[in-house]
């Protein structure tokens, strides 16, 4: 694979802004990445478009789909970054909004499938909305893993070039209290401080943590009250979970669902609930022994893995049973911070990686 040739498409996918929450910048995003696709795999994709945002999906053979090559082609970046943080190759690192996180993945995905003379029983799925949690593709993906035999998410590597084997589950809530107001000099006592109520929940709340287990229970934004000299009738804070198993993501569910008010006279209310399921280590334990077995047959350095804390549509995919691979995407680091960048020359050999994986995999 030519890494000339990589960089190039890499160039045009990154000098293309596309923040997620710009549906049209989105859409030009999603031709250019539609033309680099054509350009090395031979064939136009379908344009699926969801609520404004556009989705890429490219299908190949007559029989069903065995293998799944799932990528985003949204960023984090808002228009008018490349002007001061331009596309560059310097010292052989790329440069660039997206380029890590996860542009750089993308072009390897039509680099590795360009590979391959049988593409037979391959999906490619580049959706465009992955960065504000997939609100439109969740269900695209769920549809498009379940029953296949692999999905190879091409997201970013961990450090040092790790995959994902596992990624922690995220669920997200909003507890609400209400109280009752009274002017905080004149007749605090006749209030119900919803303040206050606040201060219990959120430690109630931060205590069902459990870090043997890496779960994670943060409480995060909270408001509450008008004014300084009025005891707050109402307020609210969010609550941020991670889990690594799906059990402990219904017991913390269950838990905040049992909040009760501490304070006379207040009330309580929690919404939200689990937002994408754990990608287990089961999901990925065959899949990442085939890797390492494919690596040493390429003369490829011994792969390492890694857990991490971040969600992706890996998890969607995992959680609808299908045996899951994250992290084979770009090799260097960044992401979502000024210092985004790219191992220009770990492009060719990731591509290669996963096209030795669809070749195994994607047998009958």
């Amino acid at each position: 694979m030519e890494l000339a040739e990589m960089l190039a498409d890499l160039r045009e996918l990154v000098t293309c802004e596309s923040p997620s929450d710009d549906r049209a910048a989105v859409a030009r995003s999603a031709e250019v990445v539609a033309r680099v696709g054509r350009r090395r795999l031979g064939a136009e994709p379908e344009r699926i478009v969801l609520d404004g945002r556009t989705h890429l999906r490219w299908r190949f053979g007559d029989g069903p789909a065995r293998v799944l090559l799932l990528g985003h082609h949204d960023t984090v970046w808002p228009i008018g970054t490349l002007s001061h943080t331009p596309y560059e190759v310097t010292g052989g690192t790329v440069r660039g909004p997206g380029c890590f996180d996860m542009k750089a993945g993308v072009v390897q995905a039509f680099h590795a499938l360009a590979a391959l003379p049988d593409r037979s029983g391959v999906t490619v799925l580049i959706t465009g909305d992955e960065e504000l949690g997939s609100p439109t593709s969740r269900e695209l993906i769920e549809k498009e893993a379940v029953g296949g035999a692999a999905a190879l998410v091409l997201e970013a590597s961990a450090d040092g070039g790790a995959l994902k084997t596992e990624r922690k589950g995220v669920s997200l809530y909003r507890v609400r209290v209400s109280g009752r107001a009274s002017h905080a000099g004149l007749e605090p006592e006749a209030g119900v401080n919803s303040t206050v109520e606040l201060a219990h929940q959120v430690l109630a709340v931060r205590a069902l943590g459990d870090p043997a287990l890496g779960t994670t229970v943060v409480p995060t934004r909270m408001t509450a009250g008008t004014t300084t000299n009025t005891v707050p009738a109402a307020g609210e804070f969010a609550v941020d979970v991670r889990c690594r198993t799906t059990a402990e993501q219904l017991r913390v569910d269950a838990a905040l669902s049992r909040l009760t008010p501490v304070l006379p006279g207040a009330g309580l209310t929690v919404e939200g609930g689990p937002n994408r399921p754990p990608l287990e280590a089961t999901a990925s334990e065959a899949l990442y022994a085939l890797a390492e077995k494919v690596a040493a047959q390429l003369g490829l350095p011994p792969l390492t893995r890694a857990a991490v804390g971040g969600a992706s549509d890996g998890n969607f995919t995992a959680g609808a049973g299908t045996p899951t691979l994250d992290g084979l995407g770009a090799v260097g680091g960044g992401a979502h911070a000024a210092g985004e960048h790219v191992v220009a020359a770990e492009m060719p050999r990731r591509a290669a990686l996963v096209s030795a994986l669809v070749r195994e995999v994607a047998r009958p």
